[in-house]
């Protein structure tokens, strides 16, 4: 019986983690891959106090290592069901079961797809969703890039140390990203863009991306443009699919709580990207995860647990 279990190694899930054994409670982490969550996906962190830039990675592996001095158990394995039991709960991942007095979901979120003819097909044969996994297998490709926020720009800019050029195709006149993402991505050589369009469909031969069907949105012309990668930044989806049964989350997927991280089930907390909230950032994870680590520890001690 641990104290408190953590799905998730994301910001989110290794603050919670590292607050709760702090606080003298039996601690696990619950995860089917590295630590890091979506920060294992960037290249560049610019906005977390304390570094003028810092790869992703590197800051995960920073938040994990004082997990292993306070005792926090590693465990690994794809969670397919959380069952309330009052007074504990019951998580059950692959085919072990795990029994808590408090939980804490940092499932986060998953890149949301364009549903549109040889996505599927091409996945991982010139479709990608990361751009520091697979950027350096497209030297010198001309290159696709889908979306325009923050993400989509981010890893935009990312491309340029390997490509020969990256178009970023956007639904609107102008971009949602942050400013300063913006004047980089206009002043740079590399980097064209085209308004007004989404994608149609993506194309190409037995082995890869070739070419990619664009429509305008205005004249809903469609044209055909040669790409060999297609890099899709459009958007999250919840990670909440295994847990719906337990009713705490909206029509969306995303899990509602109060200010104190508390589902609407006593017990079940949730930090992170995977809660009903505006700003998904590494700052907002980490901060949900302090306060949740504590609300664990304030649960078990009031219910005398």
């Amino acid at each position: 019986m641990y104290d408190t279990i953590i799905i998730g190694a994301g910001p989110a899930g290794m603050t919670a983690a590292l607050y709760a054994a702090r606080s003298n409670l039996k601690v696990a982490i619950l995860e089917q891959g590295a630590p890091g969550g979506q920060m294992n996906n960037t290249a560049d962190v610019e906005n977390y106090p304390g570094f003028e830039r810092i790869s992703g990675p590197e800051l995960a592996m920073k938040m994990f290592e004082p997990l292993e001095k306070f005792g926090v158990d590693h465990l690994y394995g794809i969670v397919t069901q959380i069952e309330d039991k009052g007074d504990y709960k019951v998580i059950r991942a692959d085919e072990q079961a795990y029994k808590t007095k408090t939980l804490i979901i940092a499932t986060g979120a998953k890149h949301r797809q364009l549903g549109v003819p040889g996505e599927e097909t091409y996945n991982s044969r010139g479709v990608s969703y990361c751009a520091v996994c697979d950027g350096a297998f497209f030297r010198n490709q001309d290159l696709l890039v889908v979306g325009g926020g923050d993400s989509a720009i981010e890893e935009g800019l990312f491309l340029t140390r390997f490509a020969n050029s990256v178009t970023i195709v956007h639904r609107r006149d102008q971009l949602r990203a942050q400013k300063i993402l913006q004047e980089r991505a206009f002043a740079h050589e590399k980097v064209s863009f085209i308004w007004d369009s989404v994608v149609e469909a993506i194309k190409g031969n037995d082995l890869k991306v070739t070419n990619v069907d664009i429509r305008n949105l205005k004249t809903n012309q469609v044209t055909n443009h040669a790409f060999g990668g297609v890099f899709v930044y459009v958007g999250l989806d919840p990670v909440s699919d295994f847990f719906r049964d337990l009713k705490i989350t909206d029509d969306e997927g995303w899990v509602v709580t109060d200010d104190r991280m508390r589902t609407a089930i006593p017990g079940i907390f949730a930090v992170g990207d995977i809660r009903q909230n505006q700003l998904r950032q590494i700052t907002t994870a980490v901060g949900n995860g302090a306060v949740a680590g504590q609300e664990a520890y304030h649960y078990i001690v009031d219910q005398g647990l």
